[in-house]
């Protein structure tokens, strides 16, 4: 059987397969569905320094071959999140990361610093590019300036292994991740969603509360593999893929791309075991193709 283990930074993985934050919430509310501790890894919902409400609803809208949503990072603080759910996850035996979003580099330091605490989390992922937020999010993505501001900030302030999550929603997405790379980051997970809108025409009304929203789904796959072949190419630190993955199929092409790893998002909310049967998928194609390793496919497309 393939070896499937891959490092992200100082990260140890025991298959490439994880979850995209905002789709898997905790992990403990899919314990009935798919054993924790046989997913590479969980990145939990964002969290961020003080309790956030959200926006408005409606949140979600359905479109062709994916979904709009503009959540706006609902949750309860990072004070929250280490006193009442980490305690839940230590005995699950998953792999978890949390995702950490803020209004300001100094926020995002706070929330990385307390979360830097928990000896039973091993990496972060900053989220830099949610277009669903009024302040902060993907304001600091868009550029280089801002995005090497939030990295300082930030790899001050956490020891650990941190991955920089990157927007779609730039000229250059190379340019980005070449600002974090230098300012520390250990790697890049990419992409965020797409900007969009839907419009009921029946209503005449915006279908989102805010009017925009976040495209996800398989219809950005090509997009996200694009943008995954580019930076993987134009940085040395680990990328992780994600955009519209829903199958074995296009979890590879991912990793041929030149992805480490890779996460599954929306595809989680129509089937909850999708990790796992994706992960045995790529068991079972790199054995029928007679690698030893999901080392040997990841940048294959690069050679």
């Amino acid at each position: 059987m393939a070896q499937l283990s891959v490092n992200i930074g100082a990260l140890a993985l025991k298959n490439p397969v994880m979850t995209a934050s905002g789709t898997f919430g905790y992990g403990l509310e899919f314990q009935d569905f798919v054993p924790l501790d046989q997913i590479g890894g969980i990145i939990v919902k964002g969290t961020t320094l003080k309790p956030r409400e959200g926006n408005d609803y409606p949140r979600m809208a359905e479109t062709s071959a994916g979904m709009l949503n503009c959540v706006g990072l609902q949750n309860k603080g990072v004070d929250y999140f280490c006193e009442h759910i980490y305690p839940e996850l230590q005995p699950t035996g998953g792999t978890f990361l949390v995702n950490v979003s803020g209004s300001s580099p100094e926020d995002y330091a706070e929330c990385a610093s307390r979360i830097d605490a928990l000896d039973a989390i091993p990496a972060i992922e900053l989220n830099i590019s949610c277009p669903n937020v009024r302040d902060g999010g993907m304001a600091f993505g868009v550029t280089c300036q801002g995005a090497s501001s939030v990295v300082r900030a930030v790899r001050k302030a956490y020891h650990k292994t941190l991955i920089v999550k990157l927007s779609p929603n730039v000229t250059d997405i190379t340019e980005i991740a070449r600002a974090v790379e230098a300012e520390g980051a250990d790697a890049v997970s990419l992409i965020n969603t797409l900007m969009g809108m839907s419009i009921d025409i029946e209503r005449r009304c915006r279908r989102l509360s805010i009017g925009t929203g976040g495209l996800s789904g398989p219809c950005v796959k090509p997009v996200a593999v694009r943008m995954v072949w580019q930076t993987a190419r134009a940085v040395h630190i680990p990328v992780i893929g994600l955009g519209g993955i829903s199958s074995t199929e296009d979890a590879i092409e991912f990793l041929m791309a030149g992805a480490t790893a890779i996460e599954i998002g929306t595809a989680n909310f129509l089937d909850p075991a999708v990790t796992l049967k994706v992960r045995d998928g790529i068991s079972d194609w790199l054995d029928r193709h007679g690698c030893r390793s999901v080392q040997e496919i990841i940048g294959a497309a690069n050679q």
